[in-house]
């Protein structure tokens, strides 16, 4: 056993660790917190002072047992959980829930995972801080009340299931607003003028007209006093400029880059960030801090001398814009400027590329620009072209980087010719292109942190989960329209003559942007209304600063949340009374034959169209499609719903349906039940097209050979193509032609997977009728019959007995209800 026992809370961290401490230090990893409050109860003293109630959940019973056996045999226990809030509070109740003594416990910490760091961690233990960890504590305790005391409310007004929560309410609430703000934007149009100019060289460059036109009439009047004009460089303004590079990553713009630049979800880019900060090759991934040490700034320095020369170095330090920056005391870098890629995993090295380029362009020199400013005359009107362009004197860092822009930042300028006052110009054409004015633009993931950072709401490591969860929830998602065409005119001058042509433009894409759901704006539109405190911006940012004073030992929490829960439980007590149920109803207008009133609401199933008022005894409904909104819907279309279900004729003496349900419309003909393909009318489907739809379906569901006399059926789901055989899907990878399969491939692939099912069996008790099995990622399932029960991943799995597995099974099985029968005593 050796001496010294680490903790860390992930075992690819405690495996990295391990390759820089000697043979008397044992590095177990905690697998996250060991603690934390009751799932099924408030787990809060709100009587008293708030104290939390933590308790050990039971796949982290056999952690704990495990961590308490080796800490009990170690002369000095280290907790080297991550060096922010939540790491402390993670440190904090290791210390508390394994019994460790002040005499042999030491915290440290670091800012990146390599051996010059640990060993000097090591060196230099501190105590556990206290205020950090009470600044955890009151998010969590505060979160818990919100969420625990605000989701039966809409449980009781809006619909069950639901659930709100602090900051993804407020990120709801942004997203929610900005899509009103996009719907009730009325376009504009103008006209926007262009002209492609030729210098007496025959060199070409584009000028335009700063002011827009107004109208078609006045454009096309421009255009035609401009056939014969002769056109001269008026003014032409040279001035020296300098681009400075962006500083070094933080959590927020590490997010916001890899969005713009690989496409990345700012989930995925914490959790391709935390495999790299874990293996030791990027400092700490939650930050927003832009500070890089000297050490950091000196290897930067070398690098650059060293690949591009002394001209190309220039250290910077750089000063947090965020609001209540803290948490690390760096920001994101590589730990070895030396290494300028690395070969892992394929977004792990697209990932670290851009985290090394920003590093090291942030160390670098100004680009050096000249930006040139050219006017232009002409001599049969007033107005005044300008065209702008910028030469590259000295690239300094863009030799290696340049920021994304978001879709709202402007084009950078081209190159211009060269040219003087007084030049003669030609046209080669001028036109004139109607343009609209732009609604706001929808949030993306990275824009919504970068909102959020702005506003001061969130930190660091709330960004990616408050995201996700409002997705998961579904109160949000990435929308999937391609957008309408749109027609527009463009006035073309050339060679004297003015001719007009009509163009089309897609416009109102929302594909992959985030958008409310129905149910989304309903609860937002509750809260708002009976929660305005919770929902407003400035409160949730004050609570945010009033966790940074706690962290800082300037706030007592306890008082804080005090502050906070009378008036917030009562206002809760109230809307449970008083406060009108929200169905998100929106009242069309008539029913063009009958007269009844025709509306939109949330209905048991999602979002639904009604015939007949609330108080009338007969109503019919239909659902909406799932590319219908509750706000946006009309009248019109709300009424052809009830068209369907819709008779289309009979195929094979069958009846043929089209109809819609839950999830989107369908053909229904006898027993089977064809989805429609994404974006198919289904008013527009008649008895061919359903006749195409079955028969594919058929098609897909039809045997492609038989083994050991059962069919085989192929098809494609969420992880690829597949084929079916004896209830067992099996995956078919890249190696086979899965649109040929020999029958060779097809017993290949059924014995393969066949064997692997006997392997997956770990233990089989075949008189108790249970089974161990290994399950996806690393798990392990108990099973009896349709029992199942997950085992955590730190279950030492070739020990578990037989008895175990009984108590696990008798634990979950239900209940039987027993009923006791009356009696009655004889007089």
């Amino acid at each position: 056993m050796a001496k010294n026992l680490v903790i860390v809370e992930s075992p690819a961290k405690a495996k990295t660790i391990e390759k820089f401490l000697g043979k008397d230090f044992q590095v177990e990893s905690s697998y996250g917190h060991i603690a934390d409050l009751p799932s099924k109860e408030l787990g809060i003293d709100v009587d008293g002072d708030f104290t939390p109630k933590y308790i050990i959940s039971d796949d982290k019973k056999p952690v704990v047992k495990k961590l308490k056996t080796l800490a009990k045999k170690a002369d000095t226990v280290w907790l080297a959980s991550d060096e922010d809030r939540e790491g402390e509070a993670i440190a904090w109740h290791l210390k508390e829930q394994l019994d460790l003594k002040d005499e042999n416990t030491k915290r440290i910490v670091f800012h990146e995972i390599t051996k010059k760091a640990i060993l000097k961690a090591v060196e230099n233990p501190r105590d556990i801080d206290y205020n950090m960890v009470n600044a955890q504590q009151a998010r969590r305790v505060l979160d818990r009340l919100v969420g625990y005391e605000l989701s039966p409310v809409l449980w009781r007004k809006v619909k069950g299931g639901l659930s709100a929560g602090r900051v993804q309410s407020v990120a709801v609430r942004l997203i929610v607003e900005r899509e009103r703000s996009i719907q009730e934007f009325k376009a504009e149009s103008h006209y926007k003028v262009l002209a492609e100019f030729a210098t007496e060289e025959g060199k070409t460059f584009k000028a335009t007209i700063p002011k827009n036109f107004n109208s078609k009439k006045a454009a096309e009047a421009f255009l035609n006093s401009c056939s014969d004009a002769d056109f001269t460089i008026a003014d032409l303004t040279k001035k020296p400029a300098k681009k400075s590079p962006a500083a070094p990553f933080t959590t927020s713009t590490l997010q916001q880059e890899a969005s713009r630049k690989l496409g990345f979800p700012v989930g995925k880019t914490m959790q391709v960030a935390q495999r790299l900060y874990e293996a030791g090759l990027i400092t700490y991934m939650r930050t927003d801090s832009v500070n890089l040490s000297v050490d950091a700034r000196n290897e930067a320095e070398e690098e650059i001398i060293a690949s591009y020369g002394k001209a190309y170095s220039k250290q910077r330090t750089f000063k947090s814009k965020a609001k209540g920056a803290q948490e690390a005391h760096e920001a994101i870098r590589p730990t070895n400027m030396k290494m300028h890629s690395i070969s892992t995993e394929y977004d792990q090295n697209r990932l670290y590329d851009l985290i090394w380029k920003r590093t090291l362009a942030s160390q670098m020199s100004d680009a050096q620009l000249e930006r040139t400013n050219v006017k232009i005359e002409n001599s049969e009107n007033d107005k005044v072209f300008t065209a702008n362009g910028e030469m590259i004197k000295f690239d300094g860092f863009l030799k290696v980087y340049l920021e994304g822009k978001d879709d709202d930042e402007e084009e950078q300028a081209g190159m211009l010719p060269n040219l003087k006052v007084n030049d003669g110009l030609t046209y080669n054409f001028i036109n004139a292109t109607q343009r609209f004015t732009s609604p706001p633009y929808r949030f993306t993931e990275a824009s919504l942190v970068k909102q959020l950072e702005e506003l001061g709401i969130g930190r660091p490591s709330t960004y990616a989960p408050t995201i996700s969860t409002v997705q998961r929830r579904g109160y949000i998602e990435k929308g999937q329209n391609e957008g309408v065409e749109r027609n527009y005119e463009q006035l073309i001058l050339s060679n004297g003559d003015v001719k007009t042509q009509t163009l089309t433009e897609k416009t109102g894409s929302n594909k992959n942007k985030l958008v409310p759901t129905d149910i989304g704006n309903i609860v937002n539109d509750f809260l708002v209304a009976n929660f305005s405190n919770i929902l407003d911006f400035g409160f949730t940012a004050k609570v945010e600063n009033s966790f940074d004073d706690i962290s800082e030992g300037d706030e007592n929490w306890t008082e804080m949340i005090k502050g906070f829960y009378q008036k917030f439980h009562d206002n809760v007590e109230d809307v449970k009374e008083n406060a009108d149920r929200e169905s998100g109803e929106r009242i069309l207008g008539e029913h063009p034959k009958s007269g009844k009133t025709v509306l939109v609401r949330l209905g048991k199933f999602g979002p639904i169209a009604q015939i007949g008022a609330p108080e009338d005894e007969e109503k019919e409904f239909a659902s909406l499609n799932p590319d219908q909104n509750l706000g946006t819907i009309t009248l019109e279309e709300a009424l052809e719903l009830f068209l369907l279900p819709k008779k289309v004729g009979t195929y094979e003496d069958k009846e043929v349906v089209v109809a819609n349900g839950r999830f989107g419309p369908y053909v229904k003909f006898d027993k089977m039940f064809v989805s429609l393909d994404k974006g198919e009318d289904p008013f527009e489907v008649d008895l061919n097209r359903a006749k195409e739809l079955i028969e594919a379906k058929r098609k897909a569901d039809a045997p492609i050979a038989h083994y050991e006399d059962l069919p085989v059926q192929k098809g494609v789901g969420r992880f690829g193509p597949f084929i079916k055989w004896n209830g067992m899907f099996i995956n078919v990878n890249k190696k086979y032609d899965f649109d040929n399969l020999s029958h060779d491939d097809i017993v290949s692939l059924i014995e393969e997977k066949k064997q692997k099912e006997i392997d997956k069996v770990i233990h089989n008790w075949e008189d108790v009728g249970i089974r161990v099995e290994k399950a996806r990622w690393g798990r392990f399932n108990v099973l009896k019959g349709k029992i199942k029960i997950e085992l955590p991943k730190t279950t030492a799995i070739e020990k578990l007995s037989k008895e175990e597995a009984v108590k696990m099974i008798e634990a979950k099985a239900p209940k039987k209800k027993t009923t006791k029968r009356k009696t009655t005593k004889k007089k």
